[in-house]
């Protein structure tokens, strides 16, 4: 291991993204005197009469959930993107704007309203994986849909307003602003040298052994080099896949290993239920040729220091770069101990 990325102040080149991220490792011995979060100790029960996830309950726009007993998938009750909205663009000068529609829905994991994916089994997490394959088909198969972001957002701190296991997906017609940069950088890349950027750039790290933290027959856990967020992490699969629907029936259940592993070390990190923001990256179903995609799942946790110092992403990252002060291989050993 180059030991000058452990000591001095560097940048570290994001390969999908064409960014930079500032990396600042002498930082991370200074005092914190800054804002401590509170952290919940609630023990959730497994059903929620006022919770409008729960199975059987009433959501608030009068629709009544079924009594599901795994994964259940609704359209979201207060959708960002509309499928009727008119279209319209505006060229003014500088002025410039352009309608957007979509389809939106929420993905509620499991019934039990106690658990989050690191109290789920892989073959329940399974069930999830096997949904999100579903919808991407499902939803990119619509001439509306260009683009299909499965997401969650896990904790009150990111955000997320109910705390039953539930992710959403957002499709849309056009590509969002991260998924366009990664489109050209791994375009780009497959262009050049007829093969995955993510590929190569996963073949180097099973070789070095630095930021891997977890790997079964198909995929791999590991810290990226170009981590923004402390404990960020990725999962890739090793074969050249560029979506999620392209995994064979016993690829679905390492998938979902892999992500009981991370989910599950996350939770033992700080003793808490760990907060994060987790999407899936992955081909555009825009009916073209998108041979260059390599899908992944990426982890963005705000944990810092412990669960209750988060990482703020404030002055120099809104003005400048990102930047951070624990490395990916400092990152990396605190989780690889803890499988």
């Amino acid at each position: 291991m180059n030991t000058d990325l452990q000591d001095y102040s560097h940048k570290r080149f994001n390969i999908l993204t064409g960014e930079w991220v500032l990396v600042s490792p002498h930082r991370a011995k200074r005092p914190w005197q800054g804002q401590n979060e509170a952290v919940s100790n609630e023990v959730r029960p497994s059903y929620d009469e006022s919770c409008y996830l729960c199975a059987s309950n009433t959501r608030i726009n009068g629709e009544v959930n079924p009594k599901y007993e795994n994964v259940f998938v609704f359209t979201n009750d207060f959708a960002a993107l509309q499928t009727d909205s008119k279209t319209f663009s505006v060229d003014d000068g500088l002025l410039k704007a352009q309608s957007e529609q979509g389809i939106c829905k929420v993905i509620c994991f499991s019934p039990d309203h106690s658990k989050s994916l690191a109290d789920m089994a892989p073959n329940e997490i399974e069930q999830v994986v096997l949904e999100w394959q579903k919808q991407y088909q499902e939803l990119g198969d619509n001439d509306l849909i260009n683009y299909v972001q499965i997401f969650e957002n896990k904790g009150a701190v990111m955000g997320c307003s109910n705390p039953h296991p539930h992710g959403q997906i957002w499709s849309q017609t056009t590509l969002p602003n991260e998924v366009e940069k990664k489109d050209t950088q791994q375009r780009n890349y497959y262009n050049e040298h007829k093969k995955s950027i993510l590929g190569t750039y996963l073949a180097q790290e099973l070789e070095k052994q630095e930021r891997i933290i977890f790997e079964n027959d198909a995929f791999v856990v590991l810290i990226p080099f170009w981590a923004v967020w402390p404990f960020e992490t990725m999962i890739v699969p090793k074969k050249h896949q560029t979506n999620i629907s392209e995994m064979k029936d016993e690829e679905t259940l390492l998938f979902a290993e892999a992500i009981s592993v991370i989910t599950k070390a996350y939770d033992k990190l700080f003793n808490t239920s760990f907060p994060y923001s987790s999407g899936i990256h992955q081909a555009p179903t825009n009916g073209e040729d998108n041979s260059h995609w390599h899908w992944h799942m990426s982890f963005y946790p705000p944990l810092l220091r412990s669960a209750t110092v988060k990482k703020f992403m404030v002055g120099y990252e809104m003005f400048g770069s990102p930047q951070r002060d624990i490395t990916a291989e400092s990152a990396v050993k605190m989780l690889r101990n803890l499988l």
